[in-house]
């Protein structure tokens, strides 16, 4: 996979993108991310990259022109536009398979008030946000966008089963999980995960990420109760 964040602050990139698993994908050619920086799109000396908004308000727009031109920079046949934006659909983990399918992404890094309207309907192909709450910038969005799809490609991970049993993959949060030593400050490993019953084992985590799920997340374990009765079902 190709990712290409468009951003006018390109010297933020790879950042953590370049460290770790994300970083030893990209040395393996597995993924490739490049910082394109807006400004050089821009028609003027100044790299002039926003105006005020017609109508009034606060803040300053990105204008459609010199955003269009960065995109068509690196866009291809399967490109798909993103716009980091917080009016756009929350990112998840079923939206992070569903990316982690596509050959070429272009992740747009918002700023300042917002994007001209145009450029949106003419050249974006979705819009994404991370949570319900605003950034300075969309650098740090796109980032962990990125991050989430790429860890999800075929010879990323070491362990082939690690994307799978982590929060979200299943529709719950993730179980406690425990290593050495076997007791720490009074409080004991379960007994039952030192049992070598891998079904017992199995088991015992299905309950405890239900029930963190059930505690934390009501809106979460309300789908999975759901999905649940779906694939019962179908059965």
């Amino acid at each position: 996979m190709r990712i290409d964040i468009l951003t006018l602050f390109p010297e933020l990139f790879p950042g953590p993108l370049g460290e770790s698993i994300i970083g030893r994908a990209a040395r393996k050619g597995v993924i490739s991310v490049n910082a394109v920086d807006v400004r050089r799109f821009a028609a003027d000396a100044r790299g002039t990259v926003d105006e005020k908004p017609y109508g009034g308000g606060p803040g300053m727009l990105m204008v459609p022109d010199v955003l269009t031109r960065a995109v068509e920079s690196v866009r291809g046949a399967g490109s798909m536009v993103i716009l980091t934006s917080p009016r756009g659909e929350v990112m998840n983990q079923r939206l992070a398979q569903e990316l982690a399918k596509e050959e070429h992404l272009i992740l747009v890094a918002g700023h300042y008030e917002g994007v001209d309207q145009r450029f949106i309907d003419l050249v974006v192909d979705r819009e994404i946000s991370i949570g319900d709450f605003v950034l300075s910038s969309g650098n740090i969005a796109a980032m962990a966008i990125a991050d989430a799809v790429i860890r999800l490609l075929p010879g990323v991970l070491g362990d082939g089963e690690s994307a799978v049993e982590e929060s979200h993959s299943m529709g719950l949060l993730e179980y406690p999980q425990y290593t050495r030593p076997p007791e720490f400050r009074g409080l004991k490993v379960p007994e039952l995960l030192l049992s070598g019953d891998h079904g017992k084992v199995a088991e015992f985590r299905k309950r405890e990420a239900e029930r963190i799920t059930r505690e934390r997340r009501p809106d979460l374990w309300e789908k999975y109760l759901i999905s649940e009765l779906n694939r019962e079902v179908k059965k």
